[in-house]
């Protein structure tokens, strides 16, 4: 098929190199011209394990090609892929301009070009509440054209990515989930996934476009729920480890275990975001959320119980390397990273910091990851070191995030690892 996909992003950009792969023709859709370019010349903007090889080889062969807007309509295209952001407002709901905007640009290029022979497939994988198709932008669509029906195909289905295993995810996925306007099968998504080995579920728009709310929501909690039990362990001389070992044992009851190692806290694009955005939608609706309003009350207590156990008996002045800045190992994203909080109160607390991140490389960043890095910390240049000078410094304390202190040959002797509590 020939495909659109609109944001090229870690969901987009992933989606184009592993559809590439399966053999669809793509055209991205950015707004940001770096990002374009960089995808021009065979080169990914951002850091994904295997994705640096599917994007040069798409590039090569001609399969992908990006551009900041497109010319001439969609006429060609069987399919439109929506992966643009939906970062929180002030109150926690979903900021919508990026969905509205786009669906805005597919109208009226539909309109433009004229009367299709089969409608053109537009799926939406971005997070959105419940009720957006039907009541953003199914009426966009409608406003712009007369017979919506005959121009547009609407689908939500949510992507089920992992950053840094995310092409792994994208063709194993652990469910596919698609939302259509009567529930049933749609054949441009039956071509898209027919190579996927996975349970899949057509439903109405609402119950999938939901579904990534109550995952999200989950994992989050479960990471919170682990990390409190980690805190009472170490209080208590237990050896969380091995409470995690028995914990995660029994999947017959206790599911499985993901996201229920205690370590560090959550964070990255989704599971604070969702929760936040969860947390609005019941306020809204006048529901009480007990446990989901102070799961993220509880990640905050646990950065900070984090910086006081991974300094305890530091003095002010001591010498700190910290390895692993972004959210978790193998990807560049520092959105919500609580590694950036961590990092802002060890300054604060007088320390001097170095980090190593051996994915990060603060001259490729772009859009919101871009902003919210040094937002958070503007002194992020500075502080970031080569694994030469990593491993040549002299430290009082070497703080593990990510589980990449031991690919370092250091003379310190102090290393507190905060990936998996002890």
């Amino acid at each position: 098929m020939n495909i659109a996909i609109y944001g090229l992003g870690y969901v987009g950009l992933t989606a184009a190199g592993c559809l590439t792969h399966s053999g669809h023709r793509v055209l991205g859709v950015d707004v940001s011209a770096n990002k374009v370019e960089a995808i021009n010349a065979g080169k990914t903007p951002i850091s994904e394990p295997g994705l640096d090889k599917l994007i040069a080889d798409a590039v090569s062969s001609g399969q992908l090609s990006a551009v900041q807007s497109i010319q001439g309509g969609l006429k060609d295209f069987d399919m439109a892929i929506v992966c643009v952001g939906t970062p929180s407002a002030p109150d926690g709901s979903h900021n919508m301009g990026y969905i509205a905007e786009v669906s805005r640009q597919i109208a009226h290029a539909l309109g433009a070009a004229g009367p299709r022979a089969t409608p053109l497939t537009v799926v939406y994988r971005s997070t959105v509440r419940p009720g957006t198709i039907e009541e953003l932008v199914l009426p966009i669509f409608a406003a712009v054209l007369e017979q919506p029906g005959a121009y547009v195909e609407l689908v939500y289905n949510p992507e089920f990515l992992r950053e840094s295993i995310a092409i792994k995810d994208f063709f194993a996925p652990p469910k596919i989930v698609i939302g259509t306007a009567d529930g049933q099968p749609s054949a441009n998504m039956e071509k898209l996934n027919g190579g996927l080995n996975a349970p899949t579920f057509y439903t109405g728009f609402r119950e999938a476009e939901f579904t990534k709310f109550v995952d999200n929501t989950f994992h989050a909690l479960k990471v919170s729920y682990a990390n409190e039990i980690g805190r009472l362990c170490l209080d208590l001389g237990i050896q969380a480890s091995k409470v995690h070992e028995i914990f995660v044992s029994d999947t017959k009851l206790n599911i499985s275990p993901y996201y229920l190692r205690p370590g560090g806290a959550f964070g990255g694009s989704c599971l604070p975001k969702d929760v936040r955005a969860l947390q609005y939608i019941a306020a809204d609706i006048g529901v009480a959320v007990p446990v989901i309003d102070n799961v993220i009350r509880s990640n905050d207590a646990h950065k900070h119980y984090l910086f006081s156990y991974a300094s305890e008996g530091l003095a002010k002045g001591a010498k700190v390397l910290m390895v692993g800045l972004a959210f978790k190992a193998d990807t560049d994203d520092l959105r919500e990273s609580p590694n950036l909080d961590l990092a802002r109160k060890l300054l604060q607390a007088g320390f001097k910091l170095s980090i190593w991140d051996d994915t990060l490389e603060p001259a490729k960043l772009v859009g919101q990851n871009l902003g919210y890095g040094f937002t958070h910390l503007p002194s992020m240049d500075a502080l970031l070191v080569s694994k030469d000078e990593a491993e040549a410094g002299s430290y009082d304390r070497v703080i593990d995030t990510n589980g990449r202190a031991g690919s370092l040959a250091l003379t310190s002797s102090s290393v507190i690892s905060l990936d998996h509590l002890p």
